[in-house]
């Protein structure tokens, strides 16, 4: 790489990235991101940084997260904490994340169609709708996997089969479903012939499935049980599951196109790299988490709007890309495929961002049309009234806000006993959470527990329990334990 080029692609890397951080904090500005997920990683990269145990109110009292999801790699977040302890430093970690996996892609490209073909790539890729969906999720754990799995599959493609190992193995880290995944690698490295990397990623993946689910997990969960059994339209468990596919494999493959949704999803990653994916053995590496949902029997994770999907993007270019290059070297009427299929994913990107902001949310961003609203005016000001080191519950939107100087939780998740105070949002049919409260029910719970109306104003209710002494449980929180 020149010195030209390399200026090239950081100048596009860093327009990318500023464009990232300018929605996530237009979207923590306008009241626009919730405590599902944003305040939840903040409590925890907090606990982390204070060097606490990772609890996490919003999820509960005193609740572990790592009895929730395992991913103990944000534990490696917490020095951004120490330079600016703000949910907003997540949005940053985002965006550093979602350009650092633009690189493999570069690399891979260019190896194969030059510097001009890779640099759209690129561009493609930060345009595409599953990292904007990523940035409008505010953060999520897979975050941290999208640059690690682009750079595990750079590592394969340049025969560096032990370091794609070791990043397989830094994947565990992320979701305890990676698990699974590294099966797919294992496949992947084993059609390569890196038998003895096949071999010990495969194992990593059986081991660092079971250690997660099977031992961290029930230790920290308050059940004392893994919950997130994925496959849920084949069975309630993996031997149901497991069971169905082998003897039912006709139905199986029913279920993965048997709602819009889900046809919407396929066509989404597939259309715009013209179908290409299907031709290379990559994208074995991608069907355990796109799977993990379309066997899933929540309608809400088909959608095209979750942060799932960003991890598969850089992972499906690729292979799109190994697919185009390898038919144009069979082909001289294909030559040009390489370049065609960049056009392609780069074309979707821009029109979708222009058109579609349902799916290409930056279009928000681009367009000017995130502004602050009377509805966010009105929760700052209650966020303001709320006084530092308290226990409140608070309407999702109102928890990011929150989380830096209170003990917060959602409407009925933290008890009956502990919140001195409460924000109510009226305007929303549910005020979030697992098993969320309408606003009728969380202010009727507030009056029968003796809190008191103190400020109103359009559709935000901000109570107060008049006779409850602040608990320590709620001014201990924020400090080194």
């Amino acid at each position: 790489m020149t010195r030209r080029e390399g200026v090239q692609l950081a100048a596009l890397l860093v327009a990318a990235a500023a464009l990232y951080v300018t929605h996530s904090f237009l979207r923590y500005a306008t009241y626009e991101a919730k405590g599902y997920d944003l305040g939840i990683f903040d409590q925890v990269v907090r606990q982390y940084a204070l060097f606490n145990a990772p609890l996490s109110s919003v999820k509960g009292v005193d609740f572990h997260i790592l009895g929730d999801h395992f991913h103990p790699i944000l534990a490696l977040l917490a020095p951004f904490y120490w330079v600016w302890p703000d949910p907003r430093m997540l949005g940053v970690v985002m965006a550093l994340a979602l350009a650092a996996s633009a690189v493999p892609v570069y690399l891979f490209a260019r190896r194969r169609a030059g510097h001009g073909v890779a640099l759209a790539a690129v561009a493609a890729l930060l345009l595409s709708w599953p990292f904007q969906a990523m940035v409008n999720w505010d953060f999520h754990e897979v975050t941290l996997g999208v640059p690690i799995l682009a750079w595990l599959v750079w590592a394969l493609d340049g025969q560096r089969a032990w370091l794609a190992t070791g990043l397989a193995a830094l994947l565990l880290t992320v979701r305890e479903d990676m698990g699974v995944t590294l099966l797919a690698v294992a496949l992947v490295m084993a059609i390569r012939r890196f038998w003895p990397q096949a071999a010990v990623t495969a194992v990593l993946g059986v081991l660092g499935y079971w250690f997660a689910t099977s031992v961290v997990i029930p230790h920290y969960s308050p059940t004392g049980a893994f919950g997130y059994w994925q496959f849920t339209a084949l069975g309630p468990d993996m031997r149901s599951s497991v069971l169905f596919l082998l003897t039912q494999p006709w139905n199986a493959v029913a279920v993965l196109f048997d709602h819009p949704l889900k046809v919407a999803l396929w066509l989404l990653h597939f259309v715009p790299l013209l179908f290409l994916p299907v031709l290379s053995p990559l994208t074995l590496m991608a069907l355990p988490i796109l799977l993990s949902r379309l066997f899933n029997d929540r309608l809400n994770v088909w959608a095209p709007v979750y942060q799932y999907d960003a991890i598969l993007a850089p992972l499906l270019l690729m292979a799109a890309l190994e697919a185009a290059h390898r038919l144009a070297g069979r082909r001289d009427t294909l030559r040009r495929l390489p370049a065609v299929l960049v056009s392609a994913a780069l074309a979707a990107g821009l029109i979708g961002t222009a058109f579609f902001p349902q799916v290409y949310p930056l279009h928000r961003t681009i367009a000017g049309d995130m502004t602050m609203t009377q509805h966010a005016r009105d929760l700052d000001h209650a966020v303001g009234l709320i006084p530092d080191g308290v226990c409140v519950e608070a309407a999702d939107n109102a928890v990011p806000h929150l989380t830096a100087r209170t003990h917060v939780g959602l409407h009925g998740d933290i008890g009956d006993e502990l919140a001195t105070w409460m924000i109510v949002d009226t305007s929303v049919p549910e005020l979030g959470g697992w098993d969320p409260l309408t606003p009728e029910q969380a202010l009727a719970r507030a009056e029968r527990l003796g809190f008191e109306r103190v400020w109103s104003a359009g559709d935000v209710v901000v109570l107060h329990h008049p006779d409850r002494a602040v608990s320590p449980t709620c001014t201990t929180y924020l400090e080194h334990r």
